[in-house]
């Protein structure tokens, strides 16, 4: 069972590929001698497109490119000379800030969606993902449907039913995404104000909602990622120590090529006594708490039967404290005596000071300062794997997460129930937990690529106010997916009634409380359209 397919391209093809991108056959690569707006350019188009990335710069990108110039390079083979320049200032100035000071735009594709959330771990990258809402997952790699294949599981003797359960699966999205987009369209005809792409559009987007929790946490994703030196360290010596085989294995990938065009900022990576002994320092830390843990607090222990959304941990304080640090630059007074001043004014004086520091937002891009950053929150969170894969790209957060397996149940969404489709959805579910359990026996770390996103997850999410107000806001938008919008509304009803924040919960004006609407994209289609046409115009 072979892990990755390679990408075949012609020889003219190829010749102008090895000019920007590391290597041609493998999933992994660095994109090199390109101008940023480019490479944003091409990770921006990715996160929704079913092509490589490679690919799409074929179709898509070179065409507008002047590469003439270009013609003498060969990114394949490593940048030597970059390798002698940041070795001297490196080694030379033994500071660690000089690893911030240098990028790469790495291409991470064919990764299991348990990697990917290992990958978009940091706080300090950016990262675009391929979307379940733009592309359906039914085009092939090599001729194979797109779930990673572990070479373990594939040498053992459940190869056959792994590789058979999971092709099923994948069959049984195919056939449920054309019946709930007929659903859609029944249900939610074309109206007048709508073009027809728009519309077409909003009912895809819809359809594969809907349909994406029969998608198994195998399928590979693309994942397009920025990041400093630093950064790529740092992700790098947490992966050699997981203990997931793939994320070990991908960490060597990501390595060899981020050394063509970084190599000195992550030459400890591999050094006995730095990077290796602090993998291993990781890897230790994670076996003996897991060990506690399980003596203490047994696995067949019943959880408690408590609300998908908990607010579990905040300040009583924190309005006053927060109203302190909004007037803090603008006086001489030390801070406590500051937090006198303000618990000794009435409610009107102290919302006088919230409302001038909020502003007149005009949409929800335009944030209140860092004063917003002093009041924290702590959500417990139980809602299907779908869900927490978009919430848990926010990075200026802290989020802790349980392993994924089926025991929490899944959600269905009420619109396959609607359109008749419940019991082909029930069988993927019902296939996917037999074959969690199957694997649980002999590969425990591996179990996981079997559990659909349908499945629930539990995580727990501490942010500040700052950080809430980004994530509620973006996340109850219409056009977001039915159920990270109800996390969103219930995180904002949490922190309005039971928190007591109402200064802070008004603040957070572009909070959409709606219900679900029947085509949640078809006002961003439109706007979308309407900013092609103006483009087109001009």
């Amino acid at each position: 069972m072979t892990q990755y397919v390679a990408e075949q391209f012609t020889s003219e093809e190829a010749d102008i590929l090895r000019r920007y991108f590391t290597n041609l056959d493998q999933p992994v690569f660095a994109l090199v001698n390109l101008p940023e707006v480019v490479k944003g350019a091409l990770f921006a188009r990715y996160s929704r497109s079913a092509k490589s990335l490679r690919r799409l710069f074929l179709d898509e990108f070179v065409g507008e490119l002047d590469i003439s110039g270009d013609m003498t390079i060969d990114a394949t083979v490593g940048l030597r000379r970059a390798e002698e320049l940041y070795d001297r200032v490196f080694f030379e100035y033994g500071d660690d800030s000089v690893a911030q000071l240098g990028g790469v735009h790495l291409a991470c594709e064919q990764a299991s969606n348990i990697l990917t959330k290992v990958l978009e771990w940091g706080r300090l990258m950016s990262y675009l993902e391929q979307s379940t809402r733009y592309i359906d997952y039914l085009a092939r790699i090599g001729g194979r449907y797109r779930y990673y294949r572990d070479p373990q599981v594939g040498e053992s003797p459940l190869s056959g039913r792994y590789v058979s359960d999971m092709d099923r699966m994948f069959e049984s999205y195919g056939q449920l995404l054309p019946a709930m987009t007929d659903f859609y369209r029944q249900h939610t005809p074309k109206d007048s104000n709508s073009s027809d792409f728009a519309y077409r559009q909003a009912v895809r987007a819809k359809a594969l909602d809907a349909v994406r929790g029969m998608l198994p946490a195998a399928t590979v994703s693309n994942v397009g990622i920025y990041g400093t030196g630093q950064s790529y360290e740092l992700l790098l010596l947490r992966m050699r120590a997981h203990d997931l085989p793939e994320v070990q294995a991908y960490a060597d990938l990501m390595l060899g090529e981020l050394r063509k065009v970084i190599p000195s900022f992550l030459k400890r990576v591999d050094l006995e006594d730095r990077g290796v002994e602090w993998t291993r320092y990781l890897g230790d830390v994670r076996e003996s708490v897991e060990s506690v843990a399980e003596h203490l607090v047994p696995p067949d222990l019943p959880a408690d039967d408590v609300p998908s959304v908990r607010l579990v941990d905040f300040d009583p304080e924190a309005e006053v404290k927060m109203v302190a640090s909004m007037l803090y630059p603008y006086t001489h007074l030390p801070e406590e005596q500051l937090e006198r001043e303000v618990r000794a004014m009435g409610v009107e004086d102290r919302m006088s000071v919230v409302r001038a520091y909020a502003g007149t937002r005009a949409n929800r891009r335009h944030k209140p300062g860092r004063a917003l950053e002093r009041p924290f929150y702590r959500f417990d969170v139980l809602s299907d794997y779908g869900a927490f894969r978009d919430l848990q790209r926010h990075r200026m957060l802290t989020m802790e997460w349980q392993k994924l397996t089926p025991q929490h149940g899944f959600t269905r969404p009420e619109a396959v129930e609607a359109a008749g489709c419940a019991p082909m959805f029930d069988k993927v579910m019902e296939r996917s937990e037999a074959l969690y359990h199957l694997l649980d026996r002999d590969f425990p770390e591996q179990a996981p690529y079997a559990v659909c996103f349908a499945y629930k997850v539990r995580f727990a999410m501490s942010l500040n106010a700052r950080s809430a107000m980004h994530l509620i806001e973006l996340r109850t938008t219409p056009q977001g997916h039915s159920v990270y919008r109800k996390v969103g509304q219930e995180m904002w009803r949490l922190i309005k009634d039971e928190a007591g924040h109402a200064a802070i919960a008004e603040m957070m004006k572009f909070v959409d409380l709606s219900e679900e609407p029947p085509l949640g994209r078809l006002d961003a289609e439109r706007r979308a359209e309407q900013r092609r046409q103006v483009k087109e115009r001009a």
